[in-house]
C-alpha cells in the first residue's frame, strides 16, 4: 500500500503543512485573532492529520531500523561456520535407555530365566 510507504507519507506531510499555511493565511487575512485561529476546527483537523502522519513516519522508521538489524543478524549468522549435524546412529548409541525400556528389558530377562 502506498500509505505505508515512507515517500508517500513525506508527501502527505508536506501537503498538510501547505494546507495549514494556507488556512492560517486565510484566517489572518480576515483579521481573526490568534486565540480564535487556535480554536478553528479546520486548523485543528489539519494539525491532527499532521500529527497522525508524523506518528506513522516514526513507525515506518522504526520498522526500517528493525529490518536493518535483522538483515545484519542474518548476515552474521550466514558468515558463521556451520556445525556438522550428528548422524542418527551416533545419536542412538549416545542416548541412554529410558526407564520404560529398562523395565521391559528386565521383564524379558525374568521371563527367559523362568
Amino acid at each position: 500500500m502506498a500509505s505505508k510507504d515512507k515517500e508517500s507519507r513525506l508527501a502527505q506531510m508536506s501537503y498538510w503543512e501547505e494546507q495549514l499555511n494556507q488556512q492560517l493565511a486565510r484566517l489572518a487575512e480576515n483579521g481573526i485573532s490568534s486565540e480564535k485561529i487556535a480554536k478553528d476546527t479546520e486548523v485543528k483537523k489539519i494539525r491532527a492529520k499532521m500529527r497522525e502522519t508524523r506518528n506513522r513516519l516514526a513507525v515506518i522508521e522504526e520498522k526500517e531500523k528493525k529490518l536493518a538489524e535483522m538483515a545484519k543478524a542474518k548476515a552474521e549468522k550466514a558468515a558463521k561456520p556451520k556445525e556438522p549435524k550428528k548422524k542418527k546412529k551416533q545419536a542412538e548409541e549416545e542416548q541412554t535407555e529410558s526407564k520404560r525400556q529398562q523395565k521391559k528389558k528386565k521383564k524379558k530377562e525374568k521371563k527367559n530365566k523362568a
